[in-house]
């Protein structure tokens, strides 16, 4: 008899042992930051904003240097000019230093917004491979481990990068 109570007890520890294995998280990680930056379409993304960004410093370098060849020629002829065409010259200058700064900052603006605009959808289809990779695979949670102090757990980047083909 003492024996079967202590088969019992025995089974009924295991099964609570069981019970707590099955209730604890299944967590895996990934290293998002490794996979967006080998995925071809953010390359090739990253491609079209150095571009356009080039586009936009080509430009700007260009008002800069108008700007500089006018300030040259107005302090060259200031002594020589009247007053009232020094003071014309003078707001001339400060509407160029104007329009400089705003081109400046819509060219900042605009390039945000493309970033954001390329950016977007392919976080997002790399955010529907990982999920679809960590149900498939059983977990219930996967983690960027690029704030993880401790990635001891199983790493899905490859399994990612291979869904997503590449």
């Amino acid at each position: 008899m003492k024996q079967i109570k202590t088969l019992l007890v025995a089974a009924a520890l295991l099964l609570a042992a069981n019970n707590t294995m099955n209730a604890q998280a299944k967590i895996a990680h990934v290293t998002v930051s490794e996979i967006m930056s080998k995925m071809p379409a953010m390359l090739d993304a990253q491609n079209q904003l150095q571009k356009l960004s080039g586009t936009y410093d080509a430009e700007y370098k260009k008002m800069i240097d108008e700007y500089q060849t006018k300030i040259k020629k107005y302090e060259q002829e200031a002594a020589t000019a009247t007053e009232a065409v020094n003071t014309e010259r003078s707001k001339e200058v400060q509407d160029m230093q104007k329009r400089i700064g705003d081109y400046r900052e819509n060219a900042q603006k605009e390039l945000q917004q493309k970033e954001t605009d390329i950016v977007k959808p392919l976080m997002e289809k790399v955010r529907a491979s990982i999920q679809k990779i960590g149900k498939a695979k059983g977990f219930q949670y996967v983690v960027d481990d690029s704030s993880l102090l401790l990635a001891d757990g199983p790493n899905l980047t490859a399994d990612v990068k291979k869904d997503l083909g590449f």
